[in-house]
């Protein structure tokens, strides 16, 4: 970890936010991760002599946390409240605003200032440096129902209830002056999203523009998972891990801001550590299995696409000799689809057994094997009412065939 440090001080940020406590990957449990991260952030905020920790929401992963993520996200707090940091802590749209802010009257006094509440939107956390003091101002993540019924709002849009957020931010900083941070949940445009994110849409819409933080020194955004410079003043740390194959590419981190009397002067992102890398891998099974390229994913976490003709047997288990970490598992066959061959005539009787190793063959691109018959006919032969006898003699049976044909094909 490199750190810049400089004679003048300046007061120095860490942006960070979408921990997800609590969170898996594919079944891979992350918590371990997410405390190695904490460890970590602890070492930027001595080593880089951060002077505010700013947790621009989704501290959780779900409204009812688990207790190992509730006890883990205690142990971090308590450790910034040791640390000569101060910390301020919004709701994003994955926490309970009510469980994360129980309490955040007292745990103010311990320099942890967490907001969750739409009623103290526009009063700042006041923290000083040498040059006077700096307005924090933590936005929770702003529902638009909630937003809408509260503040009387004429529309129920994120962009509604963000604006209104903003008014009565600048409301107070016109009466104040000075710099300001922003503390925002949001989907801002300009950024792009992975696909680990909870859809936050109304009515389809969900992005706000940058312009609402015009004049702001800086803008601390959280809810998209990756890092995004959306102008140099505002923001997206991203999240500390990978929540999905999407951020495969990402760096993960948080942002180092400084501040000086006028406002934002510099950043620096400071990278997070990586728990295993992440791949995502095409091809058949054999030219995976064979292929020297690659040798540099055998130990990360693999996502497999398998584009072999036919499904091959066993394919995660054989996968998985070569790269032991492989959590998904897909298939996208040039065979043709099911469906797409010659329609049968349904005027032509045929066997129960017929119609399901026919289903086999389409589905698979060849033909059942001679063990995969023989159980196919016990199934078949299961749920004949005599299962020595498998006729289409009647008019019943006719019908009870074109039936299946519908459904089938």
């Amino acid at each position: 970890m490199s750190v810049v440090t400089d004679s003048f001080r300046y007061m120095r940020i860490l942006h960070t936010s979408d921990w997800h406590l609590g969170r898996s990957f594919h079944r891979e449990g992350m918590l371990g991760h997410q405390a190695a991260y904490v460890d970590h952030l602890l070492s930027v905020v001595e080593q880089g002599s951060v002077d505010v920790v700013c947790v621009s929401g989704d501290v959780y992963d779900r409204a009812l946390p688990q207790v190992d993520a509730v006890r883990l996200a205690s142990e971090a707090l308590s450790r910034l409240a040791a640390s000569r940091a101060k910390v301020v802590i919004t709701s994003g749209n994955h926490d309970s605003a009510q469980r994360l802010g129980f309490g955040s009257e007292l745990i103010d006094a311990a320099g942890i200032f967490i907001r969750t509440d739409l009623a103290g939107v526009g009063r700042p956390v006041m923290l000083p440096d040498e040059h006077g003091k700096v307005a924090f101002y933590g936005l929770p993540y702003l529902d638009p129902d909630a937003a809408k019924a509260s503040w009387r709002l004429e529309s129920r849009s994120h962009q509604a209830a963000l604006g209104e957020a903003m008014r009565r931010v600048r409301a107070d900083l016109d009466g104040r002056g000075g710099r300001s941070v922003v503390m925002a949940h949001a989907f801002v445009t300009g950024a792009e999203p992975s696909d680990s994110e909870r859809d936050i849409s109304v009515g389809g819409v969900s992005m706000v523009p940058a312009s609402l933080f015009e004049d702001i020194s800086y803008a601390a955004l959280g809810h998209l998972h990756g890092r995004h410079t959306i102008t140099e003043t505002v923001r997206y740390s991203g999240s500390p891990l990978a929540y999905s194959f999407s951020e495969a590419n990402h760096l993960k981190g948080s942002w180092l801001i400084d501040l000086d009397e006028s406002g934002f002067v510099a950043s620096e992102f400071v990278e997070a550590p990586v728990p295993r890398k992440l791949a995502r891998l095409r091809g058949t099974l054999d030219e995976l299995l064979s292929d020297p390229r690659h040798e540099a994913h055998e130990q990360s976490w693999v996502q497999i696409t398998l584009t072999d003709r036919i499904r091959p047997a066993q394919a995660m288990e054989r996968l998985r000799r070569r790269f032991p970490h492989t959590l998904v598992l897909g298939f996208e066959s040039t065979a043709p689809v099911l469906g797409a061959l010659s329609r049968p005539d349904p005027s032509r009787p045929r066997r129960d057994i017929d119609l399901v190793t026919e289903f086999v063959a389409e589905l698979r691109g060849e033909p059942a094997a001679k063990a995969e018959l023989a159980l196919l006919q016990t199934a078949v032969d299961a749920c004949c009412e005599d299962p020595e006898v498998d006729t289409l003699d009647s008019r019943a049976g006719d019908a009870e065939e074109e039936e299946w044909l519908e459904v089938l094909f």
